[in-house]
């Protein structure tokens, strides 16, 4: 007779065991080969991937540093309060803005019908519309100025019918900066109306409302923040856009010439004032990058 309390095999009693733990003294999991919640454990950089990723690094940082250790302090704040300064940050500045508007207004419709509709040649579409990321500037200059000179192939028209000249104006220097900007904004807008569910439209047009009133109440909401992300890229392209818009607008102070334009023209006569400019624009893009922190640099 055994005793209720002892444990019963097919064989008779068994002495009582301690129950065998899975994992380490702490009863957790381990991963073979390396740290807990670690897969395969830290593990040592191969030299041939260190030295050309350090190297890459080097590349990349170096022109930077060399901006801020050859930077004129002592004279930077002459240097940035000359009225020539200003008046090329402020054409700057407000033709950046009318062009990422621009580019709101025209490549957020765009981004909808290339993620949202299917017709044929979307595709080619797709790949006229990032032509601009990868076309030099200079080239996407003189293909405006074919187009919207005064004997382009539109220009003459509007030079005929309206009496408007866009080359060479405050309006060529938005129109070439939308032209080179609005391709970063409508791929970040397709990206995120891509991710974003589409079932919410379908809902919000089985209840009655019309395609425009789903995307105006639905749609823009889902996808607020990639059109931000977008907007603030365009506008930081636009600012620093040089190619195109001293081809097609030129370089006259006060009325063409942006900061690129103006940093140029600078590093031939003033090296230090194109110094100091270049700075403002260095201060821009941290500017940028800090306000995208959340988009790019987080894992």
């Amino acid at each position: 007779m055994t005793s209720l309390d002892e444990p019963v095999t097919a064989t008779g009693p068994r002495p009582d065991r301690p129950r065998r733990r899975r994992g380490g003294p702490d009863g957790r999991r381990r991963v073979p080969g390396g740290r807990r919640g670690v897969p395969g454990g830290r593990r040592g950089v191969p030299l041939p991937l260190l030295l050309p990723g350090v190297l890459a690094l080097a590349f990349l940082l170096l022109p930077l540093l060399a901006l801020l250790v050859r930077a004129p302090w002592r004279s930077l704040p002459d240097q940035l309060t000359s009225a020539e300064v200003w008046q090329a940050l402020q054409l700057s500045l407000v033709s950046a803005t009318a062009a990422t508007a621009v580019s709101l207004v025209l490549g957020v419709p765009l981004a909808w019908l290339l993620a949202r509709t299917d017709f044929p040649g979307r595709g080619l579409v797709r790949a006229l519309v990032t032509l601009p990321l990868v076309l030099p500037p200079v080239v996407g200059g003189v293909a405006l100025l074919l187009a919207l000179g005064r004997n382009g192939v539109i220009g003459k028209w509007l030079d005929a019918w309206f009496g408007v000249t866009l080359p060479f104006t405050t309006t060529g220097v938005v129109i070439a900066e939308a032209f080179v900007a609005m391709p970063f904004l409508v791929i970040s807008v397709e990206g995120t109306l891509r991710a974003a569910d589409p079932r919410y439209e379908e809902a919000a047009t089985t209840l009655g409302a019309s395609r425009f009133t789903a995307f105006r109440r639905v749609t823009l909401p889902l996808i607020a923040p990639g059109i931000a992300a977008g907007a603030v890229l365009a506008w930081a392209r636009a600012l620093g856009e040089f190619g195109a818009t001293i081809t097609f607008a030129g370089n006259f102070p006060g009325r063409t010439q942006t900061m690129p334009l103006a940093v140029y023209l600078a590093l031939q006569n003033d090296p230090e004032a194109a110094i100091s400019l270049s700075l403002v624009l260095l201060a821009v893009s941290i500017a940028v990058l800090a306000g995208l922190r959340d988009r790019w640099m987080t894992t």
